[in-house]
């Protein structure tokens, strides 16, 4: 029997009905329907029939039920693994979502048939002061409020391309690209892009650009000496800090996590359905 894992976001309410209808579907269609106490807890009756999940359960499938949070929590949990992640967004833009809240029930059931095709996800391996993560979004480094402005160095490669006092930088993959990278005026790369990209958050300089990396080019970020420590964080979730004078670690990784969708569904449909036509 195949075992599906639930897990939602942090606003029950809202997430409680698709649970109990995840719980009829997986009945019907054979499916063993697995998740930690807590998911269980919260969701009381509606999780009746939901398994606790063992630590080490690597199931078939992921069932997220939240945006694109949980699905990026979800994606570094199951890294590495080969476990699909279904999501249902019911969160705010759900980039990564396979469908949306009001198409939950239908969407449940074809991931259960098997009606779905998965993407390849690359990711961002950290390392910083004998801290290590891995993301699949972003990797950002900033000053902390009341702070002075940070004054940031990268080099790639071995070759320092920038030095600018700034607010922070944002290191992004193509997935991530789309979120606090877009918002910061940088590049948005398609999803099969090899590389990963580089920009500045309000930077003191005219001439400051963002910057497309080819993936085996390894970054290094440093934080000048003598100024105060930046906060270092992956998929927007605090990690470390950065002290001054020194440097973390930057290195794309291929194909470390696998995203579920429909088939037919497509980046630059997403693209026009989540923030509208590129040009008019």
């Amino acid at each position: 029997m195949k075992t599906a894992i639930l897990i939602t976001h942090s606003h029950p309410p809202v997430t409680t009905e698709a649970v109990a209808r995840a719980v009829e579907i997986a009945a019907a269609e054979g499916w063993r329907l697995a998740a930690e106490e807590s998911e269980i807890a919260k969701h009381g009756a509606a999780a009746a029939g939901v398994e606790v999940a063992a630590p080490d359960l690597v199931p078939d499938l992921c069932l997220v039920f939240g945006g694109d949070g949980s699905i990026l929590h979800s994606l570094r949990r199951f890294a590495r693994t080969g476990v699909p992640v279904f999501g249902v967004n019911f969160g705010t833009v759900g980039f990564l979502a396979a469908v949306e809240r009001a198409e939950a029930e239908a969407g449940i059931r074809r991931a259960l048939a098997g009606e779905i095709e998965t993407v390849e996800l690359p990711g961002l391996e950290l390392s910083a002061e004998g801290v290590a993560g891995l993301g699949f979004n972003d990797v950002t480094v900033s000053r902390r409020p009341r702070d002075r402005v940070a004054e940031l160095s990268y080099r790639i490669a071995g070759e320092e391309v920038g030095h600018v006092r700034c607010d922070g930088l944002v290191v992004s993959t193509p997935a991530g690209s789309t979120g606090y990278n877009l918002a910061n005026s940088g590049p948005i790369l398609a999803w099969g892009v090899k590389g990963y990209a580089v920009s500045y958050i309000s930077p003191h300089s005219l001439t400051a650009r963002a910057l497309v990396v080819a993936p085996g080019d390894v970054l290094h970020v440093g934080n000048a000496a003598g100024r105060e420590p930046v906060d270092v964080a992956i998929d927007g979730e605090p990690l470390t800090e950065l002290a001054a004078g020194a440097a973390l670690e930057v290195r794309f990784v291929d194909a470390v996590g696998r995203m579920a969708q429909l088939p037919g569904s497509s980046f630059y449909q997403r693209i026009r359905e989540k923030f509208g036509h590129l040009a008019v």
